[in-house]
């Protein structure tokens, strides 16, 4: 199953997220679930590095299914609102795959 933890700050926005593990919906190659979890947040990651020209904290274990990523802490203006943004529609895309797909998929909010 693949465990999401979203932390956000006393301010309600999103600080880190973490990935970790495998859906094991099907066969290596044709996991749909991990498919969609991936392409959503390598590319949320991707264009709030390309879009608000901000790098984030970013660590990956390939064989482990682990993907962590932190926003700066001095993230502030129009850079930081339109990362949040980003941000809040992978979690919405996010939580509609667990919807669809709740066997395998667990997202947490702290």
């Amino acid at each position: 199953m693949i465990q999401m933890t979203v932390v956000r700050s006393e301010a309600h926005t999103i600080q880190s997220f973490t990935l970790s593990g495998h859906a094991n919906a099907s066969d290596y190659g044709e996991d749909i679930v991990c498919a969609g979890v991936s392409a959503v947040t390598i590319g949320t990651v991707n264009a709030i590095e390309s879009l608000c020209q901000t790098s984030l904290h970013v660590e990956s274990k390939d064989d482990g299914g682990y993907l962590h990523c932190e926003v700066p802490e001095a993230w502030s203006g129009r850079k930081a609102e339109d990362g949040q943004l980003l941000l809040e529609g992978m979690l919405v895309a996010i939580n509609g795959i667990q919807e669809s797909y709740g066997d395998f998929i667990q997202v947490n909010e702290k």
